[in-house]
């Protein structure tokens, strides 16, 4: 069982390259520090699906420069933090009954020397008072949330009270392709919400190597976008 004092190492990821929009000749670059704890029961360890969804932030840096922006289930928060970085306001939450998780929220914020950034405990299918007290969000944010059968309604009911609040929300997810029998389709039709997949080379994801990372390896990856019915057909969608 992890404890507060317990030890962690610290992993780099580096993210660089230029913008689909960019025609500067020098190339941004953004390091991000990820302090894990080798206990992945608790959430607090980088996963590939992390890696791939912090690329498409990183690839994406212009559109959320001042979006609201709210990651769930962020465990280690690397999406989250690389959104921070990129200009976001971000919120980053995770389970209320994971202290652990939330500790390591606000570490990975020390480590990267972000301050002003609300750490919030969120319990998927709960309608709790940090829920309830959420502003509107632009952008939500997902990495392998879609992990266990049990636990997709629960996520999707969450995302579904979040687009309530703001129709023109938007849900960015990855997840890992493990069964060919799960799937939130029909979920999606229950709960009124549409899906795009995004084809990773579209964001430069289509490697084996991310961000000075092997950890999207050969896993079967996909990335998701959510959005209501009720979003209007003029709302950008990006890919």
């Amino acid at each position: 069982m992890c404890e507060p004092e317990c030890k962690f190492s610290v992993r780099e990821y580096r993210f660089a390259g230029e913008h689909q929009e960019e025609e500067e000749e020098e190339r941004d670059q953004l390091v991000v520090l990820i302090p894990e704890v080798l206990d992945p029961q608790y959430g607090m360890y980088v996963w590939p699906c992390a890696v791939v969804l912090a690329q498409y932030v990183w690839f994406h840096r212009r559109l959320v420069c001042g979006k609201r922006i709210l990651e769930i289930g962020a465990g280690v928060s690397l999406p989250g933090i690389v959104a921070a970085k990129c200009g976001a306001e971000i919120i980053l939450s995770d389970n209320a009954e994971s202290p652990r998780c939330l500790d390591n929220c606000r570490r990975s914020c020390q480590m990267n020397n972000l301050s002003g950034v609300h750490v919030i405990g969120l319990t998927w299918g709960h309608v709790s008072p940090s829920l309830l007290a959420l502003p509107p969000v632009d952008i939500i944010l997902g990495s392998d949330v879609f992990f266990e059968p049990e636990d997709f309604e629960d996520v999707i009911s969450t995302v579904h009270y979040l687009m309530e609040k703001n129709p023109h929300a938007q849900f960015w997810t990855t997840h890992q392709i493990r069964s060919a029998d799960w799937t939130i389709e029909g979920l999606l039709h229950k709960w009124e919400m549409e899906s795009i997949c995004v084809p990773l080379q579209s964001f430069e994801a289509n490697k084996e190597q991310l961000a000075g990372s092997t950890l999207p390896g050969r896993h079967t990856i996909e990335m998701l976008i959510l959005t209501t019915n009720k979003a209007t057909k003029s709302d950008p969608v990006t890919v």
